[in-house]
């Protein structure tokens, strides 16, 4: 037997984390000398005290009393629910062996890398000594490490290996998931990096793109390479149809210069990225809109001199939080590139992209969730309040479990979405997985980024002030999470899309999400103490069902104002026919019901409760303009 294998059957205590674990060394009480003051006396009973050693506080003394640390453990073994989850679909020996092994090294290396990075974030030189622009984005050594570890563990090239098959995602995710909290935010350009491999992939792999996808999804750390996404420009994130400024100049080799100003880059020190540009025609012109974008390869390098070609570095962003990670405005004035679509043809080539870097944004926060229950129920047996441990306290561990079924509900969310993705790209997907794929991946994103923020700020209290502590580590969870809400895509941005993508398929995503779901349901009929969540959801897709009906006869304006409650809604009745669906399978644990019944306490239609109210009436969006304006002098 492994020794993975040995410790699949028990507990591994022991590890390490972001500057907050390890056990408390055992104290030694030290005595010091102390020396009156000149022109004072000590009193007896001092002197009393100092001779016994019983002055606790005078000097360098600091007391007898230090808190236990929250110890971070492996956390495969921690995660009841992903061993659950993978033992019902994925019951392969060298998946448990490999998430086992990397658990171990996570708890034990790679978060103190994390950390590191954290503490040392990247800064920007611009001039060498000698007054020469240089644009050198400097990383920390553990940056540099985290890139040769994703080679090693193929924490990219895993799903375009498929050693699973249609499992595959699903197993790399499961990577990532446990990798995340602990990656120093090297997730991000994981998630870019896998994105231009799928982009590539998609529309063809052809010169130059060729040798770029195998770097991308290559295990060596040597031949291994990353990828940016340059695509925020200063007119707007998500709006790049009207807010792309830059052009693509052709060149007579049949490439091009790109010129222009890019307003947000991520991970900028990639060695290549994935951009849009408008191509120019002989007299100069560009084509507006959508139809006038096209996606180009850009590989970053530099001239003899060691200067960047084509490309200024103006500034590193000052972030909330990803401070780990390289953000820079950049100038491109010459960039040598490539065009890899038609032209024309730039915005439909990314929504490969978009749909893997959500997913990924999705896994981060599910982990996010993960890591801050796994290290607050931890602590809450080493903290004693009130007369008696944390885990002793009702309202304490009440508070913990509401965390873990959020938790619980994201992780077999996301899960879900990379399952319709691995069938996707495996070929076993049928017109249903197709249809639930476009609708879901938009809802998991929008929804799970807004649980990381709540979850994680939540089990920040549960440290209490030592959670608002910059060198614990614990507000760094916090900082992280709240990019989750606002990169690829902010809730309402999100939201609108759902509606595309419904009005798109003229309505065969909600039909797919209709029939999934009552089948779900149907298959886990037969388990009685479900019923009570049975009977929830079930009430909640007739109530969406009706919602969907009304809204058909309303004008377009009425589908607007509900987007974000009818977002939510599809993500809380989706996850409550997940929840139950895993608590029905033959090695459900009693903790996978309970998870169930909770969720299903939740108002799992908030569309159907505000439309019920007359909150998405026309009339609203005056009133809330008026509310919001109320105050400024008008001038």
């Amino acid at each position: 037997m492994s020794v993975c294998s040995a410790l699949l059957t028990r507990r591994v205590a022991g590890g390490g984390c972001r500057g907050w674990c390890g056990v408390a060394p055992q104290l030694v009480p030290i005595r010091s000398a102390s020396v009156a003051e000149p022109g004072t006396r000590r009193s007896d009973e001092e002197q009393l005290w100092e001779a016994t050693g019983n002055l606790p506080f005078s000097r360098a003394k600091t007391g007898s009393f230090f808190q236990e640390r929250p110890v971070l453990k492996n956390p495969f073994l921690e995660d009841a629910l992903l061993r659950g989850y993978l033992r019902r679909h994925l019951p392969q020996e060298a998946a448990f062996s490999d998430l086992c092994a990397f658990g171990e090294r996570v708890a034990n290396e790679v978060d103190e890398w994390g950390r590191e990075c954290e503490v040392t974030p990247p800064r920007l030189v611009h001039f060498d000594p000698w007054g020469r622009r240089v644009d050198h984005i400097v990383t920390s050594s553990a940056w540099k490490r985290m890139k040769d570890l994703s080679a090693q563990e193929g924490l990219v090239a895993i799903g375009y290996e498929r050693p699973f098959g249609e499992w595959s995602r699903v197993y790399q995710m499961s990577k990532l998931y446990i990798f995340s909290p602990s990656s120093g935010l090297y997730t991000c350009p994981l998630a870019m990096t896998d994105g231009a491999a799928k982009v590539i992939q998609s529309i063809g792999v052809s010169w130059p793109a060729h040798e770029a996808y195998s770097r991308l999804t290559s295990r060596q750390p040597e031949r291994f390479r990353t990828s940016g996404q340059w695509m925020t420009e200063r007119q707007g994130g998500s709006d790049v149809a009207s807010g792309t400024e830059t052009v693509a100049v052709p060149q007579t080799d049949g490439s091009y210069k790109l010129h222009g100003f890019k307003w947000f880059t991520s991970a900028t020190d990639a060695d290549m990225t994935l951009t849009l540009a408008r191509v120019q025609d002989r007299t100069g012109a560009t084509a507006p809109g959508s139809r006038g974008l096209s996606l180009f390869y850009a590989e970053v390098s530099r001239d003899e001199g060691g200067r960047l070609r084509g490309i200024e570095v103006q500034r590193l962003k000052d972030k909330l939080g990803t401070r780990q990670m390289p953000t820079a405005e950049l100038l491109l004035d010459g960039l040598p590139a490539h065009r890899i679509s038609e032209e024309g043809r730039g915005v439909a080539s990314i929504a490969n992209m978009l749909t893997i870097t959500r997913i990924h944004n999705s896994i981060s926060a599910a982990a996010a969730m993960r890591r801050v229950v796994q290290l607050a129920r931890d602590y809450a047996t080493r903290r004693t309040a009130f007369g008696k441990l944390l885990k002793d306290h009702p309202l304490h561990i009440q508070t913990l479990a509401r965390m873990e079924v959020e938790t619980r509900g994201a992780f077999l969310l996301v899960m879900d979405v990379c399952r319709l993705l691995g069938r996707e790209e495996s070929g076993t997907a049928t017109q249903l997985d197709a249809h639930l794929l476009r609708l879901l991946t938009p809802v998991v994103k929008l929804y799970t980024g807004k649980q990381a923020v709540a979850v994680v700020s939540e089990g920040l209290e549960s440290f209490g002030g030592q959670g608002y502590i910059e060198d614990t580590g614990l507000p760094g969870l916090l900082r992280d999470a709240q990019v989750l809400s606002i990169w690829e895509g902010t809730t309402n941005v999100l939201s609108l899309d759902v509606l595309r993508c419904v009005a798109r398929s003229s309505g065969m995503v909600l039909h797919a999400f209709f029939t999934h779901v009552k089948s779900l349901l149907a298959g886990a009929s037969s388990v009685p103490s479900l019923t009570p969540a049975l009977k929830a959801v079930d009430g909640a897709l007739s109530e969406l069902e009706d919602f969907v009906q009304v809204a058909a006869t309303r004008a377009p304006g009425y589908l607007e104002l509900a987007a974000r409650d009818l977002a939510y809604s599809l993500a809380r009745i989706y996850t409550g026919a997940l929840l139950i669906d895993h608590a029905s399978w033959k090695g459900a644990s009693s903790s996978d019901t309970y998870a169930a019944l909770r969720w299903c306490e939740h108002d799992l239609c908030p569309v159907a409760t505000k439309q019920a109210r007359g909150c998405y009436d026309l009339s609203t969006p005056p009133l809330d303009a008026a509310l919001v304006y109320d105050g400024p002098i008008q001038g």
